[in-house]
């Protein structure tokens, strides 16, 4: 969380309201640490991309994707093995001369994209979630596949038509005729960029198996995302996005998915004839960062530490936090309740009190502010009202910056509110000896030894949330499945 705060997204000011809160999860205005070192960048059309200096749009596309997704993430060992994992799947490719190169994205977001430059992108989050090199190949196989059948370029162009479409429908049929346009137009680029997906995934199912690897790598994958997806949601206290389908989506669902690309492998070989190599993919991501970027402060739980800026917060009990680039986010009682903690560029001069009556959220009472003391850190709290929604919010001025914690709920009862200034208290300074305990979360392979269970290993894990659960994810695991003696997993340790 440490992306550059511009004075007119300040100026503007963030207005809470609507659904879930949307400005309080949504907004993009403000993030801790507003002298950091990552910036907004502008966005850079496709067609013509921005150069800077003697650069070529290549290389400036490149840097503003990699600025946009934390930056790059440099471990030796996993870029070596990936790179070499291009170069087998290049030389078997009907174009063995075209050069690919990785990247690695600082981000424990699970993603991946490629670039008609030769540029592929894996996050470290992605590569936690892998269990072998076949499953690793099939992601860069289906990336490599959406450049080769040029699907971006064939998707810009229907975007362009369905642009024309609708501005000419405005103009001639009214609004109403207008806007079913439009929704046509929205569904069938969806269901384009389904095809695009599955078409990608059939691409990269027989580039990996001509590779020499296990085609059905990327079938296991697919099942490691969705299950991803599930247990996100679950930790959420929400419903898998696969439970509640979108026609609108811009992906085939997982099960979908899956099923095409069984079938795929199906063609090719039975199971297990391809490569796995699941000890050398093991080797080469043993030790990586795991989960939040060390910069940008940590999750534990219900607390959050940020030792880069020196403090401390804790949530109410029940609330599942997430550390995004933009800001904190958190949510209890399935999104009936919600947090945002953020900060933003105030003149030193401003008085906090004023500052919180300026009209940057709506709806607030002025009656209610009020100066307060957070352990010895100036701030000032007061409540608001939206929509369905009732706020809580607290602006702290802390070395030299301004932090906004904002609590969003349907019905702030006295009982609630006690709550959420309980954890508005416990904001603190941190001292350098306890900031210096906190250590990032990495990955670290571990050999069962006879007798051990997914709950054993899991018990071992740094994460307070479903440890086994997130254990047999992190392994590719079902529910009650026996761990093989001298068998390597992985597991999360400080």
């Amino acid at each position: 969380m440490s992306v550059f705060v511009s004075k007119a997204c300040v100026k503007r000011g963030v207005a809470l309201s609507g659904i879930l809160a949307l400005a309080l999860v949504l907004s993009a205005c403000a993030a801790l640490d507003p002298g950091g070192r990552r910036a907004e960048l502008p966005a850079v059309p496709t067609a013509a991309p921005r150069t800077t200096g003697g650069e070529t749009p290549q290389v400036s596309e490149h840097k503003r994707l990699v600025a946009l997704f934390g930056g790059e993430y440099r471990f030796s060992a996993a870029e070596i093995y990936l790179n070499g994992i291009l170069v087998r799947l290049a030389q078997s490719s009907e174009t063995p001369s075209e050069a690919y190169r990785v990247t690695i994205l600082n981000t424990p977001l699970v993603n991946a994209f490629a670039l008609p430059s030769g540029n592929l992108y894996v996050t470290r989050g992605l590569l936690a979630l892998a269990n072998d090199s076949s499953e690793i190949a099939a992601v860069m196989a289906h990336e490599i596949a959406h450049v080769t059948a040029r699907h971006a370029s064939a998707r810009a162009e229907l975007e362009k038509n369905a642009a024309v479409i609708s501005k000419a429908a405005s103009l001639i049929q009214g609004t109403q005729k207008s806007n079913e346009v439009k929704a046509s137009g929205r569904l069938s680029l969806a269901s384009f960029s389904r095809q695009q997906e599955l078409e990608a995934d059939q691409i990269g199912v027989r580039a990996i198996a001509r590779a020499g690897y296990d085609p059905y790598g990327a079938a296991r994958f697919l099942t490691s995302l969705g299950r991803a997806s599930s247990l996100r949601a679950s930790l959420f206290g929400q419903k898998g996005g696969d439970e509640q389908p979108d026609i609108l989506a811009t992906h085939p669902s997982t099960p979908e998915r899956i099923r095409q690309a069984v079938a795929a492998a199906r063609q090719l070989g039975a199971p297990g004839l391809g490569l796995g190599a699941r000890d050398e993919y093991f080797n080469a991501i043993d030790g990586m960062d795991f989960g939040d970027d060390p910069s940008e402060g940590f999750v534990r739980g219900r607390r959050f530490i940020h030792p880069k800026l020196g403090f401390t917060v804790s949530a109410p009990e029940g609330f599942v936090l997430e550390n995004s680039a933009q800001a904190l986010l958190g949510i209890a009682n399935g999104g009936a309740q919600a947090l945002r903690l953020d900060s933003v560029n105030v003149s030193s001069a401003q008085d906090l009190s004023t500052y919180l009556a300026s009209g940057w959220m709506e709806g607030l009472d002025a009656n209610s502010i009020r100066a307060i003391s957070l352990n010895g850190i100036p701030a000032a709290t007061g409540t608001a009202k939206g929509g369905d929604w009732q706020f809580r919010v607290a602006v702290i001025r802390y070395s030299g910056d301004v932090y906004r914690l904002i609590f969003a709920t349907r019905n702030l009862t006295t009982a609630m509110d006690a709550r959420f200034m309980e954890a508005i208290e416990s904001f603190r300074k941190i001292e350098s000896e306890e900031a210096m305990r906190t250590r990032p979360l990495r990955l670290k392979i571990v050999t069962a030894a006879a007798g051990d269970t997914p709950a054993m290993l899991a018990r071992r894990m740094s994460v307070t949330e479903q440890q086994v659960e997130q254990f047999l994810l992190l392994n590719g695991l079902e529910a009650g499945t026996a761990l093989r003696p001298d068998e390597r997993y992985k597991i999360v340790v400080e």
